[in-house]
């Protein structure tokens, strides 16, 4: 089935730095406003269910056949530590796992949790289906740590002061990892994603 036509939307949904989705009218757009949380549950889940990025890195919900593309306040993923049966987990904004490989520590004590996460990638080029096709799997993904959940993660640090921010090692699950420095400005450009995506 071939979907009609329609206009991919830009600007209109944005996801914060604290794992909500936001609606941003035309009147947020132009004052540079955080725009209104959407609080409805069964809408929150539609787009966490259909949150998917393209081969340019940028990040959208499908809709149908209307493409929303999400303006990131910070990363494409916001990570909680969750406590599970196990001890505890990290869980993104949309209920998946990230099993973690490293962190980074960026110029203003922001935490990046670096690992791999089950997302959905549309393929634009796929020559099975000629609207493109998607694809799930684990992939290597960035997502900044919640604000709450920040004095957690400084118990499992051992932290050395670097030129601009802090590096060192912190433990998870019984496994040391490596947390390292990093600019917030590189980290669009390494993790290849799209802040502010355009048409």
């Amino acid at each position: 089935m071939k979907w009609p036509n329609v206009p991919d939307c830009f600007g209109w949904l944005a996801l914060d730095r604290r794992g909500q989705w936001r609606m941003r009218d035309e009147f947020a757009q132009q004052n540079r406003l955080p725009g209104q949380v959407i609080q409805h549950v069964a809408l929150n889940d539609f787009i966490s269910r259909n949150y998917a990025c393209d081969e340019l890195g940028r990040y959208f919900f499908q809709n149908g056949p209307q493409r929303v593309f999400i303006t990131l306040d910070a990363t494409p993923w916001i990570a909680r530590i969750i406590p599970n049966e196990q001890g505890t987990e990290f869980l993104t904004q949309c209920h998946n796992v990230i099993d973690p490989g490293s962190a980074l520590s960026d110029e203003n004590g922001n935490i990046y949790i670096v690992g791999k996460v089950n997302q959905t990638i549309y393929d634009g080029n796929s020559h099975v289906n000629e609207n493109g096709q998607f694809l799930k799997g684990a992939s290597q993904a960035i997502a900044l740590l919640h604000d709450h959940d920040l004095d957690y993660f400084s118990e499992l640090a051992k932290l050395r002061e670097e030129a601009c921010s802090f590096g060192g090692s912190w433990i998870w699950q019984g496994k040391e990892l490596p947390l390292d420095p990093v600019h917030s400005q590189e980290l669009a450009t390494r993790f290849h994603y799209q802040a502010t995506p355009q048409s």
